[in-house]
């Protein structure tokens, strides 16, 4: 089996779970149809009269204007409860003395000065709650569904009609300024406009300040129609520092000044909106849908009196996107086609106490237009798509025909009516209450086709792997059937699909085409494993895994299709992970040989290897799963809780260090990060040393001598600039700032020389030589002369070694006067472990710079529970034995289970409001401009970091029993044939070194065979992973919980998966070049002794 044939069948593997993935996406998260119509003035939304107050009236519309101009200030993340009265307290709120909490005096003042002026609602927000697709709703009405919660920082041209295309028709003059995300999603659209880059969630002060600079002179200089103002400064405090810190005190004070002076300059026909996209938790995060994230503040006020009635002693709750008809009838203009909203009735009633009847009349003239509009937005959608149910629907529009008859009745007749025109408001209310409830319960468009198409393939995929992971050690394993003709068969499947698509004309969907690929290139193995079923042997390749083993897969594998287990997977997983770890010690005491033979290696047929005795005793495996658990623990203490659990309070330790206020605490912790930093460092170098790898004067071995001191130089002074970066003098701050971009992109360029270099010398060895010192062993060999194959150089390679370590020891004897070339090479026996650790090492110190200081205490946790558990699993593992060589299911299982707790221990949930967004910055403290793809890549690279070094680590699980091979003597096996020339030379039968990773080479074959059926064994833990969120959400499409807590979690184990597997393509790939590099060393030195 050739190296590149293992990564080409793997390859293809993941090929596979990536189109089952992809297709069952396409049929899960697919978006709403978004219509293209649009409302216009000359099209009324339905037969009727104009509504009462607009008829007669010149340039009027749908209904006469109320006002003329309107300002709108948009502050992020504006919380209800930051704009609430202090006297207003619920109870269980938080305390008085919050920081947050009073600090929008001017709206108490004008709610209690100016009653009839001004009104503040609860506004209620529809999740995702994420800035672009708050925008989209509060501009077209409409409901943006899950999946554009991708799009937030590659935001599109809204195409949907929307107050902005609205007002631009009616040749109102809009100006903007603020965040750049209505740059993309209104381009051309204003007639002047300031943008600011909304992306840099550590500014709190440059959007807020360029508003500044242009809001006043702008109202004050005439020129417009509408004003917009989106304020950042608040959302970024909250990301930076949370809704608790002394910061947010400042910003929303800043707020309050920038809302008096708006009220000082406002106009008798101006409107002014001070509204919130969305709200934040207790954490400063938002993005799903928890109580504080979907509850905002909409504020109104007029100069003149706007209402009828005071405010209600508890604000009143009404949906978000309530606003856009409310603003479209007030400024005169359609309502966008395609809202769902149900205007603020109060708004219209006008003088109450004079005119009570007009005061009802013209709310239900706008509640009628209202209604008009969206059952003329529900016909016509129903007619394009089979989304509405048919039944709701009907009873829907029968609700409205009663409604609307009963209001042209009452038009015609408006006074003395007021208890019938309550009761048509009513009605009118609920037909737009129940057809924004339609919609949200039937715009969750699923294709069950493709959702099931996508799963058989995940499942068929992962029995390829179980399958495959046993035939892989198999003399007679139909490698090249199971690769090459699937191709074929791929190849066919696609040609097919296009054929046909060509033949009907229709357009080409690369998904289908993908899956069409993937489910053609199965069907060779489908084939094969049919016809196994009824073979005797079946049952038991079916089910390779141990019982206990395969239980706890079975348990995590549950707890996917409950929504509990799934917010309490932090604290499951290392449930499950420490009782493997108990399992694996106690099986290695009950077994009385720490890991019995038939764990980790399978002897060949027809022969029998002698166990011998145990390397270590049980106290020894005692002491690793002590240590183990003892880990685990101290890696829940760094834990996020999620926002389902309030009773639970997230780890202080996961907040950046300049959140922190107090000087010695910070810089306690500041020491504590750096000593965890150190010891990681000297904990590498000490273990290459141990292994006399760091002896070679190779780049490589330079550079892991000086290069990585200097990676970690570099991040401790990164995390003293921008854990002081605010207290620093003001004359050093450009100094500051430019180091805090330098010193971060220096360490990733170290890291990756000190990777280029890596790949370029895998192999660095010293070799010291000399002649006349020493005489050579004669090498037993079917060939003459030097090697011809690789055969001939896999033969000859573990003599060699082992000629090399016993010249080195200086155990060869003159025998005569001048002897040939001897060689003595370190670092040969853990060639393999040492790239590997090596690679590892330098892919940490960047991932490390994009967490959090105090993270680095995680990372030196990781580090040690790897070892700790490496060691364990080798702890009795047999190396007699010349092959096939095995990695058991315990292993796998405990190294995937570890990747998983690692992800939670480092702050991090499967939810989208958990995401470190400050990543993005971490190298760019300005932001990345237009770039989207270079912040997007940073922040994956902190949510999935764990998942990356595991997978890339994880051939380690096969190295690491042969690095810890015992370093007693050993009799030397003879070798074939050897018998004879054996009794010429007694003296030579001395005990043997130990080969360690040199072992693998004695057989090549099996050693490749070793690292694919790896491969195969952590791509099926992977891929039932997948596949269980995968049917979860599936079957619980409907549940309650569904876009809260299954499809954000099939979308990270997607992700993860994705990463991971190209993770272990990588490591793989590494042990592979490594292994080459060694042949290709091997093959030199005996061209130089054969000369």
């Amino acid at each position: 089996m050739q190296k590149v044939s293992v990564l080409l069948f793997l390859a293809w593997v993941c090929f596979l779970f990536y189109a089952g993935i992809t297709l069952f996406t396409s049929g899960f998260l697919l978006t709403r149809l978004e219509l293209t119509n649009h409302s216009s003035c000359q099209e009324p939304p339905g037969p009727g009269f104009l509504p009462w107050g607009s008829q007669g009236k010149p340039g009027a519309c749908w209904m006469a204007s109320r006002f003329s101009r309107v300002v709108l200030v948009l502050i992020d993340a504006l919380r209800f409860d930051f704009a609430q009265p202090q006297r207003s307290h619920m109870s269980g709120e938080p305390p008085v003395s919050l920081p947050f909490l009073g600090k929008l005096g001017s709206l108490q003042r004008l709610l209690e000065i100016q009653p009839y002026h001004t009104r503040l609602y609860r506004s209620q927000v529809d999740p995702p709650t994420t800035t672009m697709q708050r925008l989209k709703a509060l501009t077209t009405g409409s409901l943006p569904t899950f999946i554009d919660a991708g799009s937030n920082f590659a935001s599109h041209a809204i195409l949907e009609d929307n107050l902005i295309k609205q007002l631009n028709s009616a040749g109102r003059r809009i100006v903007f300024m603020g965040d750049d995300t209505w740059k993309d999603l209104f381009p051309g659209a204003f007639s002047k406009a300031f943008f600011f880059s909304s992306f840099n969630v550590k500014d709190l002060h440059t959007v807020d300040n360029g508003i500044l600079e242009h809001l006043y002179p702008t109202m004050d200089s005439g020129e417009w129609d509408v004003l917009i103002a989106h304020f950042l400064g608040v959302d970024h405090c909250g990301h930076k520092h949370g809704p608790h810190h002394p910061e947010m005190a400042k910003k929303l004070s800043q707020m309050d000044q920038v809302i008096q002076g708006l009220v000082e300059r406002l106009k008798n026909d101006t409107l002014l909106v001070v509204a919130g996209d969305h709200g934040m938790t207790m954490n400063g995060d938002h993005g799903g849908d928890s109580e504080l994230e979907v509850s905002a503040a909409l504020f109104l006020y007029s100069p003149t009196a706007l209402f009828a009635s005071t405010p209600p002693e508890e604000p009143e709750v009404i949906p978000q996107i309530s606003l856009v008809p409310t603003l479209a009838l007030l400024l005169g203009l359609p309502i966008p086609f395609g809202n769902i909203g149900e205007v603020i009735a109060e708004v219209f009633s006008g003088d109450k106490v004079s005119q009570p009847d007009s005061s009802a009349l013209a709310q239900a003239s706008a509640l009628h237009l209202n209604a008009q509009q969206v059952s003329r937005f529900l016909h016509a959608y129903s007619a394009v798509t089979q989304d509405l149910q048919v039944k709701k629907l009907h009873r829907l529009q029968n609700l409205f025909s009663k409604a609307s008859a009963d209001y042209q009745r009452l038009l015609q007749s408006p006074r003395g009516t007021e208890a019938k025109l309550q009761t048509v408001v009513t009605e009118l209310q609920q037909f737009l209450r129940g057809a924004r409830a339609i919609c949200i319960e039937s715009w969750a468009r699923f294709s069950l086709v493709r959702m099931a198409g996508g799963a058989a393939i995940l499942a068929a995929t992962c029995f390829l792997c179980l399958f495959a992971s046993q035939w892989a050690t198999s003399p007679a394993f139909p490698f090249y059937h199971l690769l090459l003709i699937p191709v074929a068969w791929a190849l066919a499947g696609a040609t097919l699909y296009v054929g046909l698509l060509t033949t009907t004309r229709l357009k080409l969907d690369l998904v289908v085409l993908g899956a069409v690929a993937a489910a053609g290139s199965l069907l060779p193995f489908l084939w094969k494993a049919w016809g196994s079923w009824r073979s005797k042997k079946f049952l038991a390749t079916l089910l390779p895994i141990p019982g206990p083993v395969l239980l706890l897969l079975l348990i995590r594998l549950a707890t996917f299709f409950s929504d509990s287990f799934v917010v309490a997977e932090a604290r499951a997983t290392p449930f499950l992970l420490g009782s493997l770890i108990m399992l694996l010690v106690v099986q290695l005491h009950w077994e009385g040989q720490l890991l019995a033979p038939k764990l980790l290696t399978v002897p060949r047929l027809g022969s029998s290897t002698p166990t011998g005795p145990p390397r270590h005793s049980g106290a020894y495996a005692l002491r690793l799963g002590v240590g183990l658990l003892l880990c685990t623990r101290l890696a829940g203490l760094f834990h996020r809780c999620p926002e389902e659990t309030p009773a639970c309070h997230s780890s202080p330790w996961l907040s950046p260090l300049a959140s922190m206020v107090g000087g010695p605490a910070k810089n306690l912790w500041y020491g504590a990060c750096v000593g965890a930093l150190v010891a990681l460092l000297v904990a590498v170098r000490l273990w290459l040393h141990h292994y006399g790898n760091l002896k070679s004067p190779e780049a490589p071995v330079l550079f892991v001598r000086w290069g990585l001191p200097l990676m970690a130089l570099g991040t401790a002074f990164y995390w003293a600039l921008v854990s002081g970066a605010e207290e620093a003098p003001p004359r050093l701050r450009a100094l500051v700032a430019g180091a805090s971009l330098v010193l971060p992109r220096a360490v990733v360029g170290l890291a990756a020389a000190g990777l280029m270099l890596l790949l370029w010398k895998p192999v660095t060895v010293l070799v010291k030589a000399g002649t006349g010192t020493s005489r050579t062993r004669t090498v037993l060999t079917p060939f003459s002369g030097p090697p011809t194959s690789q055969a001939d150089l896999d033969y000859v390679v573990p003599q060699i070694y082992r000629h090399m370590q016993e010249a080195f020891r200086g155990r060869l004897e003159r025998t005569k006067s001048q002897g040939p070339l001897t060689v003595a090479a370190y670092q040969l026996g853990s060639v393999y472990s040492a790239a590997m650790v090596t690679v590892l090492t330098l892919l940490a110190f960047p991932l490390l710079l994009l967490h959090a200081e105090r993270i680095s205490l995680v990372f030196l946790l990781l580090f040690l529970q790897s070892f700790l558990l490496l060691h364990l699993l080798a702890a009795g593992m047999p190396i007699t034995t010349p092959g096939p060589f095995a990695v058991p299911w315990q292993a796998v299982s405990a190294w995937a289970l570890m990747a998983t707790q690692t992800f939670y221990s480092t702050g991090h949930q499967p939810v989208f409001a958990a995401i470190h967004w400050h990543a993005a910055f971490v190298g760019f403290p300005e932001g990345h401009g237009s770039c989207t793809w270079l912040p997007a890549l940073l922040v994956g690279a902190n949510t999935f970091a764990a998942h990356l070094l595991f997978a890339v680590g994880c051939p380690l699980l096969l190295l690491w029993p042969f690095l810890c091979e015992s370093q007693r003597p050993r009799k030397r096996r003879k070798p074939p044939g050897a018998g004879a020339e054996a009794r010429f030379r007694p003296e030579e039968e001395k005990d043997e070194e130990p080969l360690m990773e040199m072992r693998l080479r004695d057989a090549p074959h099996h050693f490749n065979a070793a690292l694919l059926q790896l491969g195969l064994k952590y791509l099926f833990v992977l891929g039932v992973q997948i596949l269980a969120c995968a049917l979860a959400a599936s079957i619980l499409r409907r549940h309650l919980m569904v876009w809260k807590v299954f499809a954000p979690k099939f979308i990270f184990e997607a992700i993860g998966f994705i990463v991971s597997s190209v993770g272990l393509l990588l490591g793989i790939a590494l042990v592979m070049r490594v292994d080459g590099a060694v042949s290709s060393w091997f093959k030199k030195l005996v061209l130089a002794q054969q000369r």
